[in-house]
């Protein structure tokens, strides 16, 4: 089983956008299928295929998720984070304003889907690697 300790190893690696693929190998090592950043409070829940699940602390105080999502203002917020333009925690808040509960990168598929309140994908990505 992985511990939260081995993410955190194989994470501080990553320096550039080139070392991502050596993380993801790492964690498929691991044993991890992938993980679930939660935007209500930050923390991030790697799972397996076995139903073990390890997750990290709360980053921040709750945001309140928007009950109607809103798709088009989500994707310019995303692009700009993409591009540079904004840090993970106002990311988050972007995210929670549109409607985006979490959103889950499955390292297998390398995708990231972005889910409402409800369950709903609402994006998918495809993860540059």
């Amino acid at each position: 089983m992985y511990t939260l300790e081995q993410i955190k190893q194989a994470y501080d690696k990553v320096k550039t956008e080139s070392d991502f693929a050596i993380y993801i190998q790492e964690l498929i090592n691991l044993g991890i299928k992938g993980y679930d950043s939660l935007v209500t409070d930050g923390r991030i829940v790697y799972y397996s295929d076995t139903d073990y699940e390890v997750s990290t602390d709360k980053k921040y105080d709750p945001l309140l998720i928007a009950t109607s999502p809103n798709k088009e203002r989500f994707i310019e917020y995303l692009v700009m984070h993409e591009s540079g333009q904004s840090d993970y925690f106002t990311f988050c808040e972007h995210a929670a304003q549109c409607g985006i509960a979490k959103w889950r990168i499955a390292i297998i598929e390398m995708t990231c889907t972005y889910y409402t309140l409800e369950g709903d994908a609402l994006i998918i990505e495809k993860l540059p690697v």
